[in-house]
């Protein structure tokens, strides 16, 4: 019994939110290097790169959010790291691909050079296809859910997150957008697709990573990570204008040097702030009525909203 608690994701003797967090931030960095190849493995350049970019770093919101998700269908922990991996990676190759000269031309990402710095650009392309490829490896491990129909589902909805009905086409809207002007209902189209998209498929892929939910709990799931998607972009947008680099690990007010449209050039900073509490209460409120499980997923719409970096 006690192992079988150990390998399932449950909440009975909860640690507070602060202590859940790190821990699952540890136990995510520990898979991720365990799943990418070694650095002393030929192509040895590109697997170092690989390990620059998605190692020591980041939030891990995404992460974070499919074990939340995973909590509700009681997902074994190993299916979870996979999931959360897979996402985690595909999250990586777009940031590098981001701060590459041909896109955003970033110097600074997560406290450090960004790849195409430290390597160069060549490799910095690369290191996002292999990131790409790599994560939709883990998702398709044969046996990886003992239900075929429903791997293929993670990695139907890994694939359209990512794509151009996805994360590239919002980073394609983004591009086409710099130097005009959009409205409130432009930028949300355009950031659930660049941001959202994925927010929204690491929730899914950590509920199907257990036990089945009725199809009107997938609804207020997914309500739920759009709203969190969303208000994750309008906070980014704010911190961008407000925060400092050295606290943010990436280069602060770039936005309005590139003259891109955000939520503060449409909204203010007063009014960004208060859309983005706006989003936390009804993220909060989607998430009524599907039991006592989604104490995580609540936290993590706090933090979206709170955080200072």
């Amino acid at each position: 019994m006690l192992r079988r608690m150990n390998q399932t994701i449950r909440m009975t003797t909860e640690p507070d939110f602060q202590a859940w967090m790190g821990a699952t931030q540890a136990r995510v960095e520990v898979a991720l290097a365990r799943f990418l190849p070694l650095p002393e493995i030929a192509p040895a350049k590109l697997h170092q790169a690989m390990r620059y970019a998605v190692l020591d770093g980041g939030k891990r919101v995404r992460p974070l959010l499919c074990f939340a998700a995973g909590a509700l269908t009681g997902a074994p922990v190993e299916r979870v790291e996979r999931a959360a991996c897979a996402v985690e990676m595909i999250h990586a190759y777009s940031l590098v691909h981001d701060d590459m000269p041909c896109m955003d031309d970033d110097t600074l990402r997560r406290g450090k050079p960004t790849v195409h710095v430290e390597f160069d650009e060549a490799t910095a392309l690369l290191v996002g296809d292999a990131l790409q490829s790599l994560a939709f490896q883990l998702l398709a491990e044969p046996g990886l859910l003992g239900d075929p129909e429903r791997q293929l589902r993670m990695l139907h909805a890994l694939a359209l997150a990512s794509g151009s009905r996805g994360m590239a086409g919002g980073q394609a809207i983004d591009l086409a957008a710099t130097g005009n002007t959009l409205s409130v209902p432009e930028l949300e189209f355009m950031h659930i697709h660049k941001t959202g998209a994925l927010i929204r498929a690491a929730v899914q892929l950590g509920t199907e990573c257990g036990a089945p939910l009725p199809a009107e709990a997938h609804a207020g799931l997914d309500r739920y990570a759009k709203l969190i998607g969303l208000a994750f972009q309008v906070v980014d947008d704010v911190l961008d204008a407000e925060a400092s680099t050295a606290t943010l690990g990436k280069t602060a007010g770039k936005d309005q040097q590139q003259n891109k449209p955000t939520y503060v050039s449409a909204l203010g900073i007063a009014r960004a702030r208060a859309l983005a509490e706006e989003m936390r209460a009804e993220a909060h409120a989607a998430l009524a009525g599907l039991g006592t499980q989604t104490k995580r997923l609540a936290e993590l719409a706090d933090f979206v909203v709170l955080r200072k970096f």
